[in-house]
Parts: structure tokens; sequence; C-alpha cells
């Protein structure tokens, strides 16, 4: 499956005020907004309407919420005269931006028939509409004001890419027919065999993102971080790693884990990775492309970080720290850092040093959820074009499996 939305990648130069902006900043919203319709577009309405658990949203609700972010952010506050769609729609489709009003229970996005998934095309392309109109019409003073806001809302609707596929997949892994996204659908390679760990000397590293290039306020500031000795493994675990956890009783062996984490494996009866399944002896795993063997050689993906820690301390090793991996990849020694899985870090999400949210309603993007989850790096086969960097933080509770997410190994023995 390709990916496309590549157009973001140049929106570091939003920030300039030449007068080919508005075209620059047309075309990479348009871009953006295609690829969403893209990855819904082998969806039924049904498809888009099904929301099979509280932590994931129905593709429509996706869709429209990545429509009111502009509406809401960019028109009603900045393009003079605009006419919101429909009354309704920023009470169905706001998230989590208490500061922009009361919305609708997060478990029950998938309650919502109506607004049809043909009435959100209409939503999307009412505000498509008013947003190419508006940015040709604001002088360049405007543009510039409003540019670094463009940025965040392409930015979050990828993030919303993303989740339309692991939330499509985790509803039809609930289908007892086991339904493709898409026939054609194949895991990425992942690379060949390399130098099996890599040393990371101790030393003093700048950690986060530096420069005005885009990045989220959760990467910043630039900081001091005192880094090693440590080895990482350049690889990724593999399926055939994660069996012989299995095999040697890992999932039933209380010393590897976490108090909360055994208790939540034993809770929901987890004997395998997220979407896998026994079938005559044989485990297969549902993918984009529907049931499918489990491939030996593949990354392990839709494992929680409670099992990625267990099968560590199986390993005899650990996991990584965020700043140990953010060397490493920034070096360029770690295979697949991106593009196949997230990977768990053992660090918890929390602020750096002097970090402060971005003022107003988007400061709670990111910073109040630094709290009680873990910090994941790299990137997946899910994550959109031009939405990966060696300072991307992504997090999610340590239960979380259902996204892409994998792991590499550090050691820490001399």
């Amino acid at each position: 499956m390709t990916k496309s939305a590549s157009a973001i990648a140049s929106l570091p130069s939003l920030f300039s005020t030449e007068s080919g902006l508005a075209n620059h900043l047309t075309e990479a919203f348009l871009a953006v907004r295609k690829e969403t319709e893209r990855r819904a577009a082998p969806l039924s309405a049904e498809d888009q309407l099904v929301q099979s658990m509280p932590d994931a949203s129905p593709t429509k609700w996706h869709r429209a919420h990545t429509t009111w972010f502009f509406e809401q952010f960019l028109l009603v506050e900045h393009s003079a005269g605009y006419k919101p769609y429909h009354p309704d729609y920023a009470f169905l489709f706001n998230s989590y931006y208490v500061s922009a009003g009361p919305r609708h229970a997060r478990a029950r996005r998938g309650d919502l028939t109506r607004p049809s998934a043909d009435e959100v095309t209409a939503y999307r392309r009412y505000v498509d509409a008013a947003v190419v109109r508006f940015l040709h019409e604001a002088d360049d003073e405007k543009l510039a004001e409003i540019s670094p806001l463009m940025e965040v809302g392409l930015n979050h609707e990828q993030q919303h890419q993303e989740l339309m596929f692991t939330d499509i997949l985790h509803a039809f892994a609930q289908n007892p027919i086991c339904p493709a996204y898409d026939p054609s659908w194949r895991f990425p390679a992942a690379s060949g065999p390399g130098e099996r760990w890599i040393e990371i000397n101790e030393g003093i590293h700048s950690i986060g993102h530096a420069g005005d290039s885009f990045h989220f306020d959760n990467e910043k500031p630039v900081h001091r971080a005192l880094v090693g000795p440590v080895r990482l493994a350049r690889n990724l675990v593999t399926n055939a790693e994660w069996i012989a956890f299995m095999a040697d009783g890992g999932y039933t062996m209380p010393t590897l884990w976490l108090m909360d984490g055994f208790a939540a494996a034993t809770a929901e009866q987890w004997q395998a990775p997220g979407h896998w399944r026994e079938i005559e002896g044989q485990w297969h795993i549902m993918t984009l492309a529907g049931l499918q063997p489990v491939d030996p050689a593949a990354p392990v993906c839709h494992v929680s970080y409670y099992e990625a820690d267990a099968f560590a301390r199986w390993r005899g090793k650990h996991l990584p720290t965020e700043m140990e991996w953010e060397v490493a990849a920034r070096a360029g020694v770690l295979g697949d850092a991106f593009g196949l899985v997230w990977q768990w870090t053992r660090s918890a999400y929390s602020s750096y040093p002097g970090y402060r949210a971005t003022e107003g309603a988007l400061g709670e993007y990111n910073g109040k959820f630094m709290v009680n989850q873990l910090v994941l790096r790299g990137s997946s086969l899910a994550t959109p074009d031009g939405h990966s960097r060696v300072t991307y933080r992504n997090f999610f509770y340590p239960h979380h499996r259902w996204q892409f997410t994998g792991l590499r190994l550090a050691d820490y023995a001399s």
C-alpha cells in the first residue's frame, strides 16, 4: 500500500512570507485532506460507523473531527463572516479540547448514526472550499500568522490518518469473517541483517527538536542528557523470537511481569500479541489484508508495553530509554527505526526540562496527557509520509496494543 501527502514535508518553509505562500499552503492542505479520503475510500458506510472499543473511533468520526479542527481553530477564529456548516457539529466532533466547549462522550462515538458518511463528505467539501478561499483572500501578514496553525492542523490530520488504519483493523479483527481492508496489502519488508548490537559510549547529548522546522510542543526544549554506556539492538524483535517467548511460557511466568502487567494479561487472557489467533496449530495474524499466516521474520507488532517489558526481562535485557533511542537514531545506526512499528521505550511520558505548553486551546494538545503513559519512538507502516522525525514522541498507556507497536532491546551489561 502506497502512502502520499508528502507535500507536508515541505511545510517548514511556510514561515516565509513570499508571494507563493497561499499556493503552498493550499497545496499542502489539499494533499493531506486527499490522503484522508484515500484511506477511507475502501470502507462502506457501515464500516465507517463501527467503534469496536472505547479507545478507537469510527472512520467517519475521524474524517469529521479533523474537519472540525480546521473549522474551529482556523475559520471561526480567523475568517471574518464564516458560517459553520452545522450548529451541532462542534459538540459532536470536538475530541478533548475543553477550552473549545462541551463534547460528545468519546466511548459513544459509534452511536452517531447521523450525520451519515455522505453528509460528512459534504461537510469536508464545505470546509475545504472555505479554507482554500480564505487562504487566497488573506494578505501576507495574515498568512504568516496562521501558517503555524495550518502546520499543526495538517500534522494533526496525519495522526488521525494513522488512527484510521489501526482503528478499522481492530474493528475488522472483531468480525468473524475477517474482512480485508485491502487484499493487496503486505507488511513492509524489514531491513537485511547487520551488526546485532550498537554501542553507545557514555556521553552528554542534546535531546529534543532544534530549529524552526515543524515539531509538536512536547519535543521542546532542547536539553542535555547523560546517555550510555549502553548497547542497543540494531534490529527489531521478530515474530520468531516472540513465538519462542510464548513457547517458554512467557505469558504465564509472573516473575517476568510488572504486577499491573500480569494482572492485565491475566484479566484479558493474553496468550499472544494482539490480532494473533491459532488455527490448527499455526499462528495467524489479522492484517489490513485480512487474516494471514504469521511471518516469522517480520517484526512483532501489536504488543503492549507490559508485554514488551516482560519479553525484555525474559531475554535478560531491557527496553531502551527514549534518550538512548534518539541518540542512536540520530546517528543512523538503527535498523528499521521508521516505517514498520513504533518502538516502546521505558521512558515515562513527561515534560522536558523547561517545557511550556502552547498558549490557548491548542495547549491541550499534548501537555495535559503527561502522566501514566509511556513514550514510543520511530513510526509505523501506518504513519503517513512526511510525519516522521527523530525527535517525535508518541505516547500510549502501557496496556494499549491495537497500534502497530513493537520493540527493540537494550543491554547494559559490560
